[in-house]
């Protein structure tokens, strides 16, 4: 799948629909092959665009668990961490 597209569900605070509207735009581009989409392929990009945001933040307010939420903080210098580990080699 798509490296760019982040985990949003647990943390704290929660994803923000501009972090939402995100991955769905970097899903549509996996998927579409288009980094941008020509002038007539445009409506049809942004409709799933907007259909996957709505569908994914449904899907996000749906989700259930026990586990205490995430510090973003935290994540970020994990995968800070481990990104220098791969690319240093």
């Amino acid at each position: 799948m798509c490296r760019n597209i982040k985990t949003l569900y647990n943390f704290d605070p929660p994803a923000t629909d501009e972090e939402i509207r995100a991955a769905a735009y970097q899903f549509v581009r996996k998927i579409s092959g288009f980094n941008q989409p020509s002038q007539a392929n445009q409506a049809a990009f942004e409709e799933a665009v907007a259909m996957i945001t709505v569908a994914s933040a449904n899907l996000l307010g749906a989700l259930e668990t026990k586990a205490p939420p995430k510090n973003r903080a935290e994540e970020l210098a994990k995968t800070k961490a481990r990104a220098a580990q791969r690319f240093s080699k």
